[in-house]
């Protein structure tokens, strides 16, 4: 069973459980976009995470959960409906996993819950945590606690749960898109005029992620961690910029944007203009507080241990930037 099926990740989750010959079942929620599960062989069934009962049932008869549903919204407006889906209905759905007696879950938390790394010259690994009372937004102190969460019920209940990190995945069916695929899409747009200099991520294809989460459902150690990334996708935000704007053809931003000015207009955008709009603000005062650091990451663990696909980087931005180009027409 996989929760937030028809989700970016999720939906990749799908697709590599049925190649590796799984039956799937696909939660998702009743008024869920379900184009990124069009023509697959899979059970759809309804539910939702703040439903215990609907997750009762969808675990039904199921020996394995990959847990890759959450909310996933930087904006401190999400914060009550970030802790209700993704910490308390993370325990509703391990409890549930506990009384269904599945054979191993598989929970996808965050690079988010290890944090930038402590020592600027050396990438973060799986052995250190952030704190939720530090995190810089709802979404991110979620992710933390949600990962405890489950090792508190590996240590107390016998969960067998392992618990998988992604990085920044790119690459088809980001429909919303995510927040690194709205910086590929405007880069390689021509659409950006700005970028904050300090910032950096650890950029994977989001397949090589999919199949990261299949094989730590066979091959992970329960009560472990592993970071999904790419042994080389330590970029900076100028490089990632570059990179889409060459795979779309255009001519990257040159002004580069102290972090301290993106931090005022995200406090407008996110504070008076979204409220005014009542739509989604474009820039978030969490989404700039992680753009203060380089979130780069050490994928050794995932890469020796679940032989974690290596996709080439080039085609990973070119996988996203031609997603994108289908989406607009």
């Amino acid at each position: 069973m996989v929760s937030g099926a028809s989700g970016f990740i999720g939906a990749h989750v799908v697709r590599s459980a049925l190649d590796a010959g799984a039956e799937v079942r696909a939660l998702v929620r009743p008024r869920s976009d379900l184009s990124n599960l069009d023509g697959l062989p899979i059970e759809l069934v309804h539910g939702d995470l703040t439903d215990a009962a609907s997750l009762r049932d969808a675990l039904d008869g199921m020996d394995t959960l990959f847990h890759v549903a959450a909310r996933y919204d930087l904006s401190r407006r999400a914060r009550r409906d970030a802790f209700a889906a993704n910490v308390d209905g993370t325990r509703e759905l391990m409890l549930a996993a506990l009384r269904s007696q599945v054979d191993r879950v598989v929970h996808t938390s965050s690079v988010a819950a290890v944090g930038p790394p402590l020592d600027p010259q050396r990438p973060a690994d799986e052995s250190q945590w952030a704190s939720a009372d530090d995190a810089p937004g709802p979404y991110e102190a979620t992710k933390i606690m949600s990962e405890r969460l489950v090792f508190g019920l590996v240590r107390s209940e016998g969960l067998p749960a392992v618990t998988v990190l992604p990085t920044a995945p790119i690459g088809p069916l980001d429909v919303k898109p995510t927040p690194t695929g709205r910086l590929i899409r405007d880069a390689a747009q021509g659409a950006m005029p700005a970028y904050i200099a300090s910032a950096g991520l650890n950029v994977v294809h989001v397949r090589d992620v999919a199949a990261g989460h299949v094989a730590a459902a066979t091959q992970g150690r329960v009560g472990k961690r592993y970071i999904l990334g790419h042994r080389e996708g330590n970029l900076t935000l100028r490089q990632i910029i570059e990179r889409a704007a060459a795979a779309g053809g255009v001519r990257p931003p040159r002004l580069a944007m102290p972090a301290s000015v993106a931090y005022l207009a995200a406090v407008v955008d996110e504070y008076l203009l979204s409220a005014l709009t009542r739509q989604q603000p474009r820039a978030t005062v969490a989404g700039v507080r992680l753009a203060r650091h380089r979130h780069w990451f050490d994928p050794s663990k995932a890469i020796a241990e679940l032989a974690l696909p290596q996709t080439p980087l080039a085609d990973a931005f070119a996988d996203a930037v031609n997603w994108f180009d289908t989406l607009d027409r």
